[in-house]
């Protein structure tokens, strides 16, 4: 299968999945997708700084962004056109969507330059979106490859859960796959390797026993 035909088969997977969950997802999500709102207090933004968000979803979190840093300018991906616009309604509604700008496109192949006339952004960051995209090394290249120059990649995203009893992981792990939802236990090696790759820096922390993990790559 291409990569074209893949990032089809993923949108229509996407759009089925959320269709009508993307009514209830901020009010059902909010329970467990934990350290969101410590990654956008960590963007750290000034006024005309630039933020994209890879698998912005519902708006969520750059809608959050914006009250918080309404001197930047946003701007959100998303594969599928259904949390798309639910996205765009929010943005409409909070009378956002003038420094708010969202586009349909795959995470793991876009051209920021075609879609925002743009290709490099102050933050790029990933909030429970890496362990939702398939090819998400892929996603990673191309968020990393979006940095501006002195600029960061943030992620959050479920860890290992290697502090949490076994049995908790297990029903987690098993009920996150009924979702197409699959924790990335080599998301800290892939990141060492590609920042050393690049001469670029990691924090990286686990939070809550390994439930989530919390990462911020700063590009020279």
């Amino acid at each position: 299968m291409s990569f074209t035909a893949e990032t089809d088969s993923h949108a229509r997977l996407m759009d089925g999945v959320y269709r009508h969950q993307r009514h209830i997802y901020d009010i059902t999500r909010k329970f467990y997708l934990l350290g969101r709102d410590r990654l956008i207090a960590d963007l750290a933004l000034r006024n005309e700084d630039t933020v994209l968000e890879l698998g912005c979803g519902t708006g969520r979190n750059l809608s959050l962004a914006a009250a918080r840093y309404p001197g930047a300018r946003f701007f959100g991906i998303d594969i599928s056109g259904e949390m798309l616009a639910t996205a765009r309604k929010r943005m409409q509604r909070e009378h956002i969507d003038g420094i708010v700008t969202l586009a349909e496109g795959d995470a793991a192949g876009f051209d920021a330059q075609v879609l925002f006339g743009g290709s490099r952004f102050d933050r790029v960051f990933l909030s429970y979106a890496v362990s939702m995209i398939p090819p998400w090394r892929e996603a990673i290249h191309a968020g990393l490859d979006a940095v501006a120059p002195g600029g960061t990649l943030h992620i959050v995203d479920f860890g290992r859960q290697e502090h949490l009893p076994s049995a908790f992981r297990w029903v987690l792990r098993r009920w996150l796959a009924a979702f197409h939802v699959e924790p990335r236990d080599a998301l800290r090696g892939f990141l060492e390797s590609e920042c050393q790759r690049r001469g670029a820096s990691l924090r990286f922390e686990s939070l809550f026993g390994g439930y989530a993990v919390m990462a911020r790559i700063a590009v020279s």
